[in-house]
C-alpha cells in the first residue's frame, strides 16, 4: 500500500458516502461489501486518512461559510428580540447581543499565541442599542 500514489476506485465511493449523510457507517460499509477488518485498515492507510481529513476539513469550512452568511441576519434578529414582550427572552437576547463581539474577536484570532499584554479589542455597540439593552437589563431586574 505504500507505494500507491491514489486511492481505489472502492475507496474514493466509501469515502464519498461517508460524507453524503444519507447512510451511517455500517450501512456504508455493507453497501460497497467492505468488511470491517478491510476497513480498519483502510483507517492506518496515510493516503486514505488524508483524503478523510480533507473532506471533513472541506465541510468544516463549508459550515463556518454558511454560518458566517447568516450571522448577520441572526445577529439583527437578535436586536429585535431584545424589545420582546416576553422579559426572559429580552433579557436572554440582551446578553447574546452584549456577547456577540467578545464571540467574534475570539473566534478573528489568527495567532494560537496572543501577546500577553495586548488589550482586548472589541466592537462598539451603537449608543442607542446599548441604552436599549441596558433599560431592558435595568427593567429585568426590577
Amino acid at each position: 500500500m505504500a507505494d500507491r500514489k491514489r486511492l481505489s476506485s472502492k475507496q474514493l465511493a466509501v469515502i464519498a458516502d461517508m460524507f453524503s449523510g444519507e447512510l451511517d457507517e455500517q450501512a456504508v460499509l455493507s453497501k460497497h461489501k467492505v468488511g470491517r477488518s478491510l476497513y480498519s485498515r483502510w483507517l492506518t492507510d496515510e493516503l486514505f486518512c488524508a483524503e478523510f481529513d480533507r473532506r471533513i476539513a472541506s465541510a468544516h469550512r463549508r459550515t463556518a461559510a454558511l454560518i458566517a452568511g447568516c450571522a448577520s441576519l441572526a445577529a439583527a434578529k437578535l436586536v429585535e428580540l431584545t424589545e420582546s414582550e416576553n422579559q426572559e427572552t429580552a433579557r436572554k437576547a440582551c446578553l447574546d447581543v452584549i456577547a456577540m463581539p467578545l464571540k467574534a474577536a475570539a473566534n478573528s484570532r489568527t495567532s494560537d499565541q496572543p501577546e500577553k499584554n495586548a488589550p482586548e479589542q472589541t466592537e462598539q455597540l451603537p449608543p442607542q442599542t446599548a441604552a436599549r439593552l441596558l433599560a431592558a437589563l435595568a427593567q429585568d431586574n426590577e
